[in-house]
């Protein structure tokens, strides 16, 4: 079980969204406005439909956090869908055509609905508002110890992003952030805006590829004895949760496989600052204390690994890259079957995106940044930001005077 859970409540079309969080901290500065930022940046992308323009999305805390501070109990947010007003009088008509790639057929099945709409309505994305609520919380709590989560578009379609290695992360962020594809290539940036628009006069829509990359991570967080809380897996599993997302890679998981083992893991040697902060890819304005000088300290040659050996951080940037499918409501018909007839029916249109992969970054980023929220209050313990605080500047770091080594020959001494 997690140490910090969310549920999430509320239909699409419904009057509003709750998200609840149990587990945060007392003490931690938590504005509505810092909420409203995040919801904001899932709202404006090139390629979402028109549920968009109708939304302002806002969150409203409404427990949990009094005079600006977290107090220890469950928070509590809550967004309105201003879109509910056209739907609370109105006799919805039969939805009997299920919509293939969508959860509309395998929900029925799983709890007998008699119409497809409840089904629709909550394994809508519009779900996913009240995950960035909450995911905004947890990066408020990160931001506490300098540790910072963003994200970028890597593909559309057909159309790749190149993306220097040497670029630091931060820049990527900056850079995905100034056009409407959240895309850090300007020219990929303008080639993926015209795929989505052509897809668009096509009547289809496209997925693509985006990376959540998450910076000032200390190591040692997550554990390699228990297979629930390796990390790796709670990540892989955080970002597959999103709708519409098919694979989760760490690193370069998937060109690793094609490799040999001398081309893929990361070298450990002795340097002082690490590569890492050489590369730009570390806040220079780290907690934890950087010994000047001399050797001690140990680094990566690179982070192939994405920043995550035996399912505990390495201290390198941890970098996770998912892949979404097209989304699978087409205003061009796909074939069904009417469940109320029995008979051939092709699909009908309900009102979604085009491309959703831009909206997507924000959302992993939440995710992410719940997982490390989770696993850095457990790794600290208390109840306090100010009890955490003092403990995390003390943790064991990469460095060879955290590692004393006894060098001596021992036994097992099982019975």
């Amino acid at each position: 079980m997690t140490t910090l859970r969310f549920l999430t409540a509320g239909e699409s079309h419904g009057p509003k969204l709750t998200a609840i969080l149990e587990g945060m901290i007392a003490g931690l500065p938590v504005t509505a406005e810092a909420i409203n930022r995040e919801l904001a940046r899932r709202q404006v992308t090139y390629g979402a439909g028109g549920r968009m323009k109708i939304e302002r999305d806002e969150a409203h805390i409404t427990a949990g956090v009094m005079a600006g501070r977290t107090t220890g109990a469950p928070i509590s947010l809550e967004i309105a869908n201003l879109d509910y007003k056209t739907w609370a009088d109105k006799d919805i008509p039969p939805m009997t055509v299920p919509r293939p790639g969508h959860a509309d057929l395998t929900a029925a099945i799983k709890y007998g609905y008699r119409d497809l709409r409840p089904a629709l309505e909550r394994a809508s994305a519009r779900e996913t508002a009240g995950r960035v609520a909450i995911g905004a919380v947890c990066k408020a709590y990160l931001a506490q110890f300098r540790i910072t989560v963003g994200g970028y578009v890597t593909s559309i379609g057909e159309v790749d992003a190149s993306i220097p290695d040497d670029l630091p992360y931060a820049e990527r962020f900056a850079l995905a952030e100034a056009n409407d594809v959240r895309c850090p290539d300007p020219d990929a940036a303008e080639a993926m805006h015209k795929a989505i628009w052509d897809a668009m006069q096509a009547k289809d829509t496209l997925g693509g590829v985006f990376e959540v990359v998450a910076l000032g991570v200390p190591p040692g967080l997550g554990s390699h004895v228990h297979f629930d809380r390796k990390l790796d897996g709670q990540l892989l599993a955080a970002l597959g949760s999103i709708q519409a997302i098919k694979g989760v890679e760490i690193g370069l998981a998937f060109a690793n496989a094609r490799r040999r083992g001398t081309e893929v893991h990361d070298e450990i040697m002795l340097t002082s600052p690490s590569p890492s902060f050489l590369r730009g890819e570390e806040s220079d304005s780290s907690p934890f204390p950087r010994r000047e000088g001399g050797v001690g300290g140990l680094g990566r040659a690179s982070n192939r690994a994405g920043g995550l050996e035996g399912g505990i951080t390495t201290g390198e940037p941890i970098v996770l890259r998912a892949a979404m499918k097209p989304i699978a409501t087409t205003l061009t018909p796909l074939r069904s079957v009417d469940l109320a007839t029995g008979e051939p029916s092709p699909t009908r249109y309900e009102r979604s995106d085009f491309c959703a992969v831009p909206r997507a970054v924000v959302i992993g980023e939440a995710m992410v940044a719940w997982v490390l929220a989770d696993e850095l209050i457990r790794k600290l313990g208390g109840d306090s930001l100010a009890e955490q605080l003092p403990r995390f500047a003390a943790l064991r770091r990469s460095h060879l005077e955290d590692l004393p080594m006894d060098n001596a020959a021992w036994r097992f001494g099982y019975g």
